[in-house]
């Protein structure tokens, strides 16, 4: 019996439920976020379906997370201004997005903690000198991730322990070809002999974004928080990505840097170039995954969005079978974005601890 072949149907047929059940809820998001527009219409002039608004309200950070239609938990704030830090619940905002601070007036600006005078209107340059360390909707997403990521493992580890020397069951035999995977494809290629030294690091990274990548699928209904499609997230992998590849470089590596195989006419030319692209290789390692995550997203909220800018339900199949679609494609992105910033890290490992006769 060919069981390779089952695993694969019932690898797809997971994904195409899993990706219908994306699309329902997506749907069912905006229906809620247009019932509340309905009802508020019936007390003011009516006014055209923004999607733009709502998509970037889906795919942004906010210091409440969101359940569904009007119902939100509260998150805490923590400011830090120069008379000193202040931390009280997100609650204290009231409808006009204005909370009574210990030492000024703050006001919610597009999700933002902006200072107020006693008339309302934002005070620039108090502003400025506001420093917002609160535990934000994607610092929650990261916590329950790394969680997520914690039980896994341990529990896999404790399977290792108590079945050692037998074959994986369970969650083992998920997770091992897994590991196997990025050992084989993604560590030993690209940095050689040297490569058990930096796996520790490689699988925190895979597991990590693309746990985060799945959870990130959230966002597009009530609940979610999309992380990995935040810059801050993947500037702060690029820099760690920065410092292992660098400190980790052998005298090889900065030769090539410092003095080139070149005509010394070219040094002037060819130094500037090679300590730019220091900063450069990280730097595409975070633009790709923001922007590629972040694009996954905006294209499914807008394909369901065209159910309520055209107001008509003769759209909606033909709009639900595009979200259809994108929902399985993105599913493969989650896997494969985690996937390539992996193997660019480990290649650019491997450049940095290269031996000379290599």
């Amino acid at each position: 019996m060919d069981f390779s072949h089952i695993l694969n149907s019932k690898k797809i047929t997971l994904s195409v439920v899993l990706s219908v059940f994306l699309s329902l809820l997506a749907c069912k998001s905006f229906a809620i976020q247009g019932e509340k527009e309905s009802v508020s219409e019936k007390n003011a002039k009516e006014e055209a379906f923004n999607p733009t608004t709502a998509i970037l309200e889906h795919i942004g950070d906010s210091h409440y997370w969101h359940v569904g239609g009007e119902v939100s938990i509260p998150l805490p704030v923590i400011i830090f201004t120069e008379k000193g830090t202040e931390s009280f619940s997100a609650s204290k905002f009231n409808s006009e997005g204005v909370a009574v601070g210990k030492y000024h007036n703050y006001k919610l600006v597009d999700d933002k903690i902006r200072v107020v005078d006693a008339a309302g209107n934002v005070d620039k340059e108090a502003s400025h000198h506001i420093y917002d360390f609160s535990i934000t909707k994607n610092v929650v997403a990261l916590w329950i991730a790394g969680t997520l990521l914690l039980l896994i493992f341990i529990s896999v580890a404790s399977a290792y322990k108590k079945r050692e020397g037998k074959a994986p069951k369970g969650l083992q035999s998920f997770i091992e070809p897994i590991i196997m995977f990025v050992r084989d494809e993604i560590a030993r290629p690209n940095i050689g002999y040297r490569y058990q030294k930096y796996m520790p690091v490689l699988l925190t990274i895979f597991f990590f974004i693309w746990m985060n990548n799945m959870l990130g699928l959230i966002p597009l209904f009530p609940g979610g928080a999309n992380v990995t499609g935040n810059i801050l997230l993947t500037f702060v992998l690029a820099t760690i990505v920065l410092l292992i590849v660098n400190f980790s470089a052998n005298k090889y590596y900065w030769k090539h840097i410092f003095m080139p195989d070149v005509p010394l006419w070219l040094y002037p030319i060819m130094i500037p170039v090679e300590l730019i692209g220091i900063i450069s290789k990280p730097f595409a390692l975070m633009i790709r995954l923001y922007a590629n995550i972040s694009a996954g997203h905006i294209i499914v909220l807008s394909l369901i969005s065209l159910i309520f800018i055209f107001k008509s339900l003769y759209i909606a199949p033909v709009s639900v079978a595009f979200v259809l679609f994108m929902d399985v494609l993105e599913l493969l992105v989650a896997f494969l974005q985690a996937f390539i910033f992996t193997m660019l890290t480990a290649l650019f490992i491997g450049t940095a601890v290269e031996e000379h006769h290599h």
